[in-house]
């Protein structure tokens, strides 16, 4: 999570509502004490008063608004449940689960040059396995790594919003990519950015293992910012 913050906030993006559900004491805690995690301090037990100093601050210009929405509630319930934090204005919904290059300021620049009500960014996601290519009579020529290619385009889950789709949103059991964007679609309110950058979900130990390795050997596509 604290990743796709720091894309968002490269692009000049600074407030944040965080749609908690599981475990969301720990992301209240996390953010609570986050100028703490940040910082170089001694602690001086010794000295009169106890005192505390502090070295540096790389604290973020953040602005972050965690909302308990629920163990249970879908992807297009949580969104509904912080209505009254959106104040009526154009937002940006992302999962907490995928980290990517991609340009917020572009896709914000090309949802508002549409004028549509929603903007999803479509990716097309690496192949896991190789695949094999045929010739006539399913005689096998090849055997190759599956690239982007070979796979269709699907939700890479940076979406900006207008405040009306909140009215598609009925309850608590509504997920964001079925009724909303399918009656959206049906609409013609819904429009795709593509980015052919670099995208990788984490929804595995083998992609979050994949990950870290990237990022601790210094090769994170996704680290824009310096």
């Amino acid at each position: 999570m604290w990743h796709i913050m720091k894309l968002y906030s490269h692009y000049g993006f600074y407030e944040f509502i965080i749609c908690a559900g599981y475990k969301q004491y720990v992301i209240k805690e996390y953010f609570s004490n986050y100028f703490l995690h940040k910082s170089d301090i001694t602690f001086d037990f010794a000295g009169a008063g106890n005192c505390m100093v502090i070295h540096n601050n790389s604290a973020e210009p953040w602005k972050v608004t965690v909302v308990d929405t629920g163990i249970d509630t879908m992807t297009g319930g949580r969104v509904k449940r912080v209505k009254d934090y959106l104040n009526n204005e154009t937002f940006m919904v992302t999962y907490g689960d995928g980290v990517s290059d991609i340009d917020i300021k572009n896709l914000v620049s090309y949802h508002r040059s549409h004028g549509k009500t929603m903007t999803l960014t479509g990716v097309q996601p690496e192949g896991r396995f190789g695949v094999m290519d045929f010739g006539s009579n399913d005689c096998v020529q090849s055997f190759r790594e599956k690239n982007k290619e070979d796979s269709g385009w699907i939700n890479g889950g940076f979406i900006v919003c207008e405040p009306k789709v909140l009215d598609y949103i009925a309850n608590d059991t509504i997920m964001l990519e079925k009724e909303p964007m399918e009656q959206l679609a049906a609409e013609r309110e819904l429009m795709c950015y593509r980015h052919n950058g670099f995208w990788q979900c984490m929804d595995t130990l083998r992609d979050k293992e994949k990950l870290e390795k990237m990022w601790q050997e210094g090769n994170a596509p996704w680290k824009v910012w310096e």
